[in-house]
């Protein structure tokens, strides 16, 4: 199969509207071809006059670690092309950046779920590109977490720059058809294009959505593996809270939580007892760390490891938004006095509690704190919501 950079330097007629245009990249570590050339590179090779670069979260290169850690404007030492930060002192792109290029190729690696702010990236190019009159392609790239969608929308009112419109955690778009929806729910008039895969197949193993003949590169620094991918529209929470996600250790965001003083054994047989069909297609199996820096730096934690490969994963039972609630409604029930939320700035929003923020409303922490909501009224919200999003989306899917 081809990835939309593999396409478009394989043929000529794709590339064929950028002659005489001014082109710039949005990219990361990521963006490479199928034998690991980075798409800036490439496209400078097969001719495209590159004039730009732009770098979402964690920088062009990919080198920041964590949450509200920036990354600054710079010309590339090599091509002697500026270098953006839409992560630095600003998230939009400016008009001094649209200004360098006339269509601009969007070529992040995605993992499929709306806190990951290379989504909120795109819906901010879409709307520059509008306004400046510019064209946006999206050299479309798999979702690793496949067609599965999971969760409850975000609530109107409660958008950030890790929730830029009411849709799902996990979503089950590619970038390109992302691009699709946010063009209709936003209204926008502008120019927009997607190079599309070749033999893409969502469903099918054993990558149900990552496929197997291809290397998987970070796109961020905690983004490790598949399995990393598949969890993460869980175990992204755990940033909302005190408990360890992993960081600081070599299997980060993999955990449904780590800390030195929550016993992981009982917690998991709770979940067992609470709602154990939530449970299904992965392992889980308990585990110590003790991480080099962030939550708990230096300290033994017990853990709960998500096991979402080789054998153990199915695909159609597999659930991590539930998965990860469900160990937060555990901890509450073995707890009841823990400091589960974190009270911090996050993604720059200084008002509202992490975890909100996380999931675009309180609906899952007031679950969670609430002693007499069952596994059962969080999951009918959320089945709710799912349905309506599959039936919105279905007519924008392209594989």
């Amino acid at each position: 199969m081809k990835f939309g950079i593999d396409r478009l330097l394989a043929d000529p007629d794709l590339r064929k509207p950028l002659e005489g245009r001014r082109v710039s990249l949005v990219a990361h570590p990521a963006s490479v071809t199928a034998d690991l050339t980075h798409s800036l590179d490439a496209l400078i090779g097969a001719g495209v006059n590159i004039t730009s670069a732009l770098g979402p979260q964690h920088g062009l290169k990919g080198d920041k670690q964590d949450n509200m850690v920036e990354t600054a404007d710079e010309t590339d030492p090599v091509l002697g092309i500026p270098v953006f930060s839409l992560y630095g002192e600003v998230r939009r792109p400016t008009g001094q950046m649209m200004s360098t290029a006339d269509v601009f190729l969007f070529d992040l690696q995605d993992l499929g779920c709306r806190i990951y702010t290379f989504v909120t990236t795109l819906l901010y190019l879409l709307q520059a590109a509008a306004e400046h009159g510019k064209e946006v392609w999206v050299l479309d790239r798999p979702n690793p977490a496949g067609r599965p969608v999971e969760g409850t929308l975000l609530v109107h009112g409660q958008e950030s720059f890790v929730g830029a419109a009411p849709m799902p955690m996990r979503h089950g778009l590619t970038m390109g058809e992302m691009g699709e929806w946010f063009i209709r729910e936003f209204n926008l008039d502008v120019a927009y294009r997607v190079i599309e895969m070749h033999h893409w197949l969502p469903e099918a193993g054993p990558g149900y959505g990552w496929p197997a003949e291809r290397v998987w590169i970070n796109p961020s620094p905690n983004a490790a593996n598949i399995n990393m991918a598949r969890a993460y529209a869980g175990t992204v929470m755990l940033e909302g809270t005190n408990l360890s996600e992993g960081r600081g250790t070599t299997r980060p965001l993999e955990v449904l939580f780590g800390a030195p003083d929550i016993d992981g054994i009982a917690v998991l047989a709770e979940m067992r007892r609470l709602a154990p069909e939530w449970l299904a297609g992965c392992a889980i199996r308990p585990c110590y760390f003790e991480p080099t820096f962030h939550k708990h730096a230096h300290e033994l934690c017990s853990a709960l490891m998500i096991h979402a490969e080789h054998g153990f994963y199915n695909h159609g039972t597999f659930r991590p938004w539930r998965l990860q609630a469900l160990a937060f409604k555990a901890i509450r029930r073995l707890y009841p006095e823990y400091a589960l939320w974190r009270d911090f700035p996050y993604e720059y929003e200084f008002d509202r509690l992490a975890i909100d923020v996380i999931n675009g409303g309180p609906a899952l922490r007031e679950w969670v704190d609430d002693a007499s909501a069952e596994p059962f009224d969080l999951d009918a919200r959320a089945a709710a919501d799912e349905a309506g999003w599959r039936e919105s989306v279905a007519p924008l899917l392209l594989y």
